[in-house]
């Protein structure tokens, strides 16, 4: 099973658009190439309760129906919240990026984080890069996320995808095998002011290079919790 989705593809200075099946999808966790800052990442989680990986990276798998270009998610209780990632998928042989929010229940996480991962849907943004026109320049690429939380919006999460570790090695990680119709968020940053949910989560990834940003937004709607 998958999901389709039209995504706007940029290569070679022009632009088509094209359907995607998305056949498997996976969330890489605990990416960071800077040690000190994958700590503090660990550290934030740790403080809701969250245990610290075995082994870092890590690759969880997740239903591929549950990625979405939607304007608007439903989570379970309050208690969830989105994270910037930027997203490498591969079609028709070729690797393009892209950017989504893990967006995640965090009281679940902190006795089960496979489960955590897949409760949640993933926006994504519905536009693409081809992945080998940024790699020359990837560590000037820049992700940051906006949440509007009681009303007022802030920055959540800004930095550089230096954070992290280069997408070929995130990806020779992954023992399955990375191949069509596969599409993997590759790590985030730590959240400024820490984890919080928010009414709506804003994110980007930015390519100061060749002067251009994908960005995507999203409502969250928390439903109520019976009993």
């Amino acid at each position: 099973m998958g999901t389709k989705i039209t995504f706007t593809l940029h290569a070679g200075g022009e632009s088509r658009t094209e359907t995607i099946d998305i056949r498997h999808a996976v969330i890489a966790g605990w990416t960071g190439r800077d040690k000190v800052a994958l700590e503090k990442h660990i550290v934030e989680l740790e403080e809701l309760g969250v245990a610290r990986p075995a082994s870092t990276p890590i690759y969880y798998r997740v239903a591929a129906a549950r990625f979405t270009t939607a304007g608007a998610i439903e989570s379970t209780g309050p208690e969830s919240s989105g994270e910037v990632e930027f997203m490498i998928l591969q079609a028709g042989g070729r690797r393009w990026l892209g950017v989504g929010s893990d967006h995640t229940d965090r009281k679940v996480e902190t006795y089960g984080i496979t489960v955590s991962k897949q409760m949640c849907d993933k926006p994504i943004a519905a536009d693409l890069w081809a992945l080998d026109e940024v790699l020359p320049h990837w560590d000037s690429l820049l992700i940051r996320s906006h949440a509007v939380i009681d009303g007022a919006r802030v920055v959540y999460q800004q930095g550089s995808v230096a954070a992290m570790l280069p997408p070929q090695e995130i990806i020779a990680g992954y023992e399955p095998g990375f191949g069509d119709g596969t599409a993997m968020f590759c790590g985030t940053l730590a959240a400024i002011g820490g984890i919080r949910p928010a009414e709506r989560f804003e994110f980007e990834i930015e390519d100061p290079v060749l002067g251009r940003i994908i960005r995507h937004g999203y409502d969250v709607t928390v439903l109520p919790v019976a009993g």
